[in-house]
């Protein structure tokens, strides 16, 4: 039997401890293959929910152009709140949407306190 990587603090879980599967997940918010496979991770969650336990680590690409550091800062200020999923449907579902302003308006969206989130933003980009 193979070990699973090491889960910690550090990862975003979804799913119970002693689930039989854990997909884990490296993915970045503007990655074209990422935001492509969304989809059908979404579809493996909804079909095997309870029965899964999904793990999801950032590893945004580096940029010159694009949004990706801010949209995973933006999932982890959203984690502060208790909201990673909820941020993470957010990034995915509107992929071409990650400028600050429209970062706000996804925090808006989930119920965020708007005003701590950009503070978090303001602090980590």
């Amino acid at each position: 039997m193979r070990a699973l990587p090491e889960i910690d603090d550090h990862d975003h879980v979804e799913g119970p401890d002693d689930a039989p599967v854990t997909p884990i997940e490296y993915a970045d918010f503007e990655c074209p293959f990422c935001v492509a496979a969304y989809p059908a991770i979404e579809a493996m969650r909804d079909r095997f929910r309870g029965r899964l336990r999904i793990v999801y680590r950032h590893v945004p690409r580096s940029s010159r152009d694009g949004f990706t550091k801010e949209a995973a800062e933006a999932a982890e200020a959203a984690a502060a709140q208790g909201k990673f999923w909820d941020m993470h449907r957010e990034l995915y579902q509107h992929a071409d949407q990650h400028e600050l302003v429209q970062l706000v308006a996804h925090a808006q969206r989930i119920g965020l306190d708007v005003a701590r989130f950009r503070r978090e933003l303001a602090n980590w980009v």
